[in-house]
């Protein structure tokens, strides 16, 4: 079955209007956007943080195809000096931090391809709160709006690199932080009740009791008790906070206190940092919760981070650039050029690991004496940049192998001549 040009019939339909949530009820008096969750909440800072420090530590490197099995880094390829300096204000790695960042709280991105002041390309970030995709098509925007403190601007959707995720009818993304509404609104509302117990309670938790035969208490004597209890005894500024309380007309104090064990805060946060977690696909240890956690499991996990949980991050990242910003730079053979980030040294173990492996697979040294005073930062000597060949390791074929120095024999000359010290003879004879 052959293709059909439907693209067109598709987009006259329109895009359909579907309004973008970015707030989140916590509580019946407090919303709050998903930035500010962020910025607020420790286990969705911890997260997110956590995926853009270590993808924003990744090199993004440009590669060019010369065959099947033969590829070659270009790193003078305008394209890959702009992917390592964005623009002459921002580093790479804030650069990237905030493209995961955002991409993370909101599920979508934008990266501004601008001129720079001498006439040169750039990359702007564009803060995904500020940016909305505008126009009738409905397979991908035709523009974006965005909008600043003194008004708007249209961009151009040839001018704007778009990360987006999956969104239903809408192109655009849904933030992970929908999926945990209820358990942040849950965490927000026992952080506020244990707040209160602890801040309000007294520091004689309890109630206090007074017998049926005891004198009556006018409404001007139980206010002033009151007063003067909550200045002596209760809240942390009171004066005698801590104390023991004397009591009059026979009241009793009964003891009604909640430890914070009892209020399960631990357990409250506990959970909350490991369902984060999970939304964003990290193992729990990654991020500190060390339960269940070993040597041996959390050095496979930390394998598997940049295999299961980076690795469609990166394929995402790799992908849209060489969709929208590769052929911009090479658009006669754009299939020709591709990017990839560096995760060699982060899948190689350490270096006792490493050392040993290749010691095996090579069958003998493999650093030479410089580039070992190198890694050790000391400089280099002279005749240091040859291998070291053990005298027991030769290859297949060597014409020159090195001869170790022969032992004389028990009762030969030192010279290996073959013939008998005379001393020995005459020491015989006697």
């Amino acid at each position: 079955m052959g293709f059909v040009q439907s693209a067109g019939a598709v987009q006259s339909l329109s895009r359909p209007s579907i309004p973008v949530a970015r707030r989140i009820d916590l509580s019946p008096w407090v919303v709050m956007d998903y930035f500010e969750i962020w910025r607020r909440q420790p286990s969705v800072r911890r997260t997110v943080s956590f995926l853009g420090r270590n993808i924003a530590q990744l090199g993004l490197n440009l590669f060019e195809r010369k065959g099947d099995t033969d590829r070659q880094r270009l790193t003078d390829h305008p394209l890959a000096r702009l992917l390592t300096q964005p623009n002459r204000f921002t580093t790479r790695y804030r650069f990237f931090n905030s493209l995961v960042c955002d991409f993370a709280i909101y599920d979508c991105a934008y990266w501004w391809k601008a001129k720079g002041v001498d006439g040169g390309h750039q990359l702007l970030h564009l803060p995904a709160p500020l940016v909305t995709p505008k126009g009738d098509n409905w397979l991908t925007p035709e523009v974006f709006e965005v909008v600043g403190a003194k008004g708007r601007k249209l961009i151009p959707a040839a001018e704007v690199l778009y990360f987006r995720g999956y969104g239903g009818a809408a192109d655009a993304g849904v933030s992970p932080l929908e999926s945990l509404r209820q358990v942040l609104r849950e965490d927000w509302t026992a952080s506020e009740m244990r707040d209160q117990v602890m801040r309000n309670g007294a520091r004689h938790s309890g109630y206090l009791t007074r017998p049926n035969d005891a004198p009556k208490w006018s409404d001007g004597a139980r206010e002033r008790f009151k007063l003067e209890w909550q200045t002596r005894y209760a809240g942390s500024a009171a004066a005698d906070a801590g104390g023991t309380p004397l009591l009059e007309d026979g009241m009793t104090f009964t003891a009604a206190s909640q430890t914070a064990k009892e209020l399960q805060y631990i357990e409250g946060r506990k959970l909350t940092d490991e369902e984060v977690a999970r939304s964003y696909f990290i193992p729990p240890p990654m991020i500190g919760i060390l339960d269940h956690a070993t040597f041996s499991n959390i050095t496979e996990q930390h394998k598997m981070l940049y295999q299961d949980t980076l690795g469609p991050w990166l394929s995402m990242i790799q992908d849209e650039v060489a969709l929208q910003l590769i052929p911009d730079f090479e658009p006669v053979h754009p299939d020709r050029f591709y990017v990839e980030f560096n995760i060699r040294e982060k899948l190689t173990g350490s270096f006792e690991e490493r050392a040993g492996v290749m010691q095996q697979a090579i069958g003998g040294p493999w650093l030479t004496i410089n580039e070992g005073r190198a890694m050790d930062n000391r400089p280099p000597i002279d005749g240091g940049d040859e291998l070291i060949r053990p005298l027991n390791v030769t290859q297949n074929g060597d014409q020159d192998p090195i001869q170790a120095e022969e032992q004389p024999a028990v009762g030969m000359t030192p010279t290996g001549g073959g013939k008998p010290d005379p001393e020995d003879d005459a020491e015989q004879e006697d």
